[in-house]
C-alpha cells in the first residue's frame, strides 16, 4: 500500500484525488496540507508542511505556489518522492527541482493525464512515418471561456513531441490572417478555441493526399488529471533519486 500526503488537499482538485484515493485498492492518503480546514477530512491536515510527522512513500503537490519551497524541502529532509502537479513556478524554483532530483525522485509533467501522455508516444511513431511522406500536421485545441492562455500547455506538448520526433526542423504558426501564400512545408499550425465549459480537447490532424488520419483526446473532467497524479505517485514510491515525468509512468505500465 502506498501512503500519500497531499498538498492542497482541500482545493478542487484536492478534492477529487482525495476521492479517487478513497476507492483506490492499492495506495492511502494519509495525511494532507491545506491552508484552509474545515475539520471533515477522515486524515490529519496541516496548515504547515513542517508540522507533518505522518509517515509515507510519496507526497502529490496539487497547491499554489505559496509555501512551496518549504515543501520541497520537506521532501528533500525527508527522502519523500514527490509528484510536482502545481504550475507557474518560477525559474528559481524550476532549478530547485534540478537540484532535489538529486537527492529525492521527482516528477513533473506539462499535462498528468495517461491519456495524453500516452497520445505524446504515439504522435511521434505516426510523425516519423508520415511526415517524410508529405503530411502536413496540423493542432486544434479546445478549452472553456474562462482559460486564460493560448494555446495550451498541452498543445504546445503535443507539438513540441511531433518537431523532437523530426529533429525540431518545423516552425509553429498560431495564425495566418495576415498571410497570402501557400502553406509553408515545415510548418505545425496550432489553432484555438475558447467557449462554454469544454474541459479540455486536443485534436492532431495529419493531412496527406487522399486521406486524412486524427488523434484526439477529450477530458470530460478534471478527474483525468487527479488520476493521473494518483498513477504516478504509486509508480514513483521507492523509485532512486532522479527526474521523471510521466512518460515513465507510461512506460512502467506497458
Amino acid at each position: 500500500m502506498v501512503r500519500v500526503i497531499l498538498r492542497g488537499c482541500n482545493g478542487r482538485m484536492g478534492r477529487v484525488i482525495s476521492g479517487l484515493l478513497a476507492e483506490d485498492k492499492e495506495a492511502q492518503l494519509v495525511a494532507g496540507v491545506d491552508l484552509v480546514d474545515d475539520g471533515h477530512n477522515p486524515y490529519p491536515v496541516y496548515r504547515d508542511i513542517r508540522e507533518c510527522d505522518v509517515e509515507a512513500d510519496c507526497l502529490i503537490d496539487f497547491s499554489s505556489a505559496v509555501a512551496w519551497d518549504d515543501m520541497l524541502d520537506y521532501c528533500v529532509e525527508r527522502k519523500l518522492p514527490c509528484v510536482l502537479c502545481t504550475t507557474g513556478l518560477s525559474d528559481a524554483q524550476l532549478e530547485k527541482i534540478e537540484k532535489a532530483s538529486e537527492s529525492i525522485a521527482v516528477l513533473r509533467s506539462a499535462n498528468m493525464s495517461m491519456g495524453i501522455n500516452l497520445l505524446l508516444k504515439m504522435l511521434k511513431n505516426a510523425a516519423s512515418v508520415l511526415a517524410p511522406a508529405g503530411f502536413d500536421m496540423e493542432i486544434v485545441e479546445r478549452h472553456h471561456n474562462q482559460k486564460l492562455d493560448a494555446p495550451s500547455g498541452t498543445a504546445l506538448a503535443l507539438a513540441d513531441s511531433l518537431n523532437e520526433e523530426l529533429g525540431n526542423t518545423y516552425t509553429y504558426v498560431y495564425d495566418r490572417s495576415t498571410r497570402r501564400e501557400k502553406r509553408p512545408e515545415k510548418e505545425i499550425g496550432i489553432s484555438a478555441v475558447r467557449g462554454g465549459s469544454i474541459v479540455g480537447d486536443h485534436e492532431v490532424i495529419f493531412a496527406g493526399v487522399d486521406e486524412v488520419i486524427t488523434f484526439s483526446h477529450t477530458a470530460y473532467s478534471r478527474a483525468v488529471f487527479g488520476k493521473g497524479a494518483v498513477q504516478a505517485a504509486k509508480y514513483l514510491a521507492g523509485k532512486p533519486a532522479g527526474k521523471y515525468d510521466m512518460g515513465d509512468v507510461i512506460d512502467g505500465a506497458l
